[in-house]
């Protein structure tokens, strides 16, 4: 009989390589699971509007629906991970997202699949702010930027698994068998956290006196940085949904590029981000240099756009750019989350990270609208400016984070 001493002496210690690891993987296939829920309609859409004749501003609305119910429950989910610790939340998203897989297979109308979008959003709702606190309460200090950077690329390989599978499925099934399909996978990674939830298991903290006060639940909300990194991540949201909706097309259309290279302009982004993620998490092995990374990188990801608007290109140099620009923006990004970690009370890590990543949905909610009528009016090249001047926005804030953090310190 196994003893739980016995267990105990075995057991990885916290701050350990490899209790870091084990933490840092399962928490990252939970958001890859998360990202690939996200995409698993879309590329549906050609069969889905013959299925139930409709038309594809409605199917779209599905993908609205998802988005809008995620933002409101991803801003409600912090307050109860920080009452009720992450993993009961990590464990009930899992579910509902495999719920509502499985609802789709089985929709015999366009409103079930409305209604499982909800369930799906419900799902979706609650993974940043789980994420992101048993990062930050699990996870060595020194190892926080790698676990942002394998966080970052276990979310795109999610987008990038969820087309090849559904599509390549539908091909040889049944769009009905591909969903189905998507549904098992959900849970077999919820098994597999559920085997090893004792990794996940995290001791809710007590007040931090040292910490800005966040007394009364909503107290947090009077932290200026909370907000400050809220904006700075609606606008990382703006531009990443133009260049995954619209800036392929846009440089298609300046620089006639054929449709196989179109193609794959995307996917080299994404490829590429996932490279600099990599490189990222070393970088922001020093946090106080988190601001200047981002400005960096997201400099640099503006020039790319600019010269996509404004340059006289081969049709070849797209898809490398687009390459440059995700391998750039890709740096940034494990920065980009220490930029909250270093603005969050420790005893409000879930309510701070539900607010602040809802900016990510409001984002993409609000840039489809904008930059959609521009592609409408033919607007190309004020995509691709528009673009670098989201890009160009986010360097000013994130050094405004500092400014602001730094005030508050002062006046502490």
């Amino acid at each position: 009989m196994t003893t739980s001493s016995s267990l105990n002496a075995r057991a990885p210690a916290a701050g350990t390589l490899r209790h870091d690891a084990r933490v840092i993987g399962l928490v990252g296939l939970a958001h890859l699971i998360s990202h690939f829920s996200q995409l698993l309609l879309a590329p549906l859409f050609p069969w889905l509007k013959d299925a139930f004749n409709v038309s594809y501003a409605e199917l779209g609305f599905l993908m609205t629906i998802f988005f809008v119910v995620s933002c409101a429950v991803q801003a409600m989910a912090g307050f109860v991970v920080d009452r009720f610790g992450p993993r009961p939340l990590l464990f009930g998203g899992l579910a509902l997202l495999g719920i509502a897989a499985f609802g789709y297979s089985l929709s015999t109308s366009y409103w079930m699949m409305a209604g499982f979008a909800v369930v799906g959003g419900v799902g979706n709702g609650v993974f940043h702010p789980v994420d992101y606190t048993l990062l930050n309460r699990k996870i060595s200090p020194s190892r926080l930027g790698h676990a942002y950077s394998v966080h970052g690329i276990t979310g795109s390989l999610g987008w990038a698994l969820a087309p090849a599978l559904v599509v390549t499925l539908t091909l040889a099934y049944s769009w009905r068998v591909a969903l189905a399909s998507a549904a098992v996978l959900v849970f077999a990674v919820l098994a597999i956290l559920l085997v090893n939830r004792e990794k996940l298991a995290l001791k809710l903290a007590s007040p931090d006196k040292g910490a800005p006060s966040v007394d009364g639940g909503l107290g947090f909300l009077k932290i200026p940085a909370v907000w400050v990194c809220f904006a700075f991540f609606f606008w990382y949201a703006m531009a990443l949904s133009v260049v995954q909706a619209f800036a392929p097309e846009s440089a298609r259309q300046l620089h006639a590029v054929p449709l196989p290279l179109v193609a794959m302009c995307l996917t080299i982004y994404m490829v590429c981000s996932a490279g600099g993620m990599v490189l990222g998490g070393f970088l922001a092995a020093d946090p106080m240099r988190c601001e200047r990374i981002v400005g960096t990188g997201m400099g640099a990801a503006a020039t790319v756009a600019l010269l996509l608007a404004l340059g006289r290109l081969e049709a070849w140099m797209v898809p490398v750019l687009f390459g440059v620009m995700g391998f750039v923006s890709g740096i940034a990004a494990p920065s980009r989350d220490l930029l909250v970690k270093r603005s969050t009370p420790e005893n409000a890590t879930g309510r701070v990270y539900g607010v602040v990543y809802a900016g990510l949905d409001i984002g993409q909610a609000v840039s489809p609208l904008i930059f959609g009528i521009m592609m409408d009016h033919g607007q190309y090249r004020g995509v691709l400016l528009g673009l670098a001047l989201v890009q160009a926005v986010l360097i000013v804030s994130a050094f405004n984070v500092r400014r602001v953090r730094r005030v508050a310190v002062v006046a502490a």
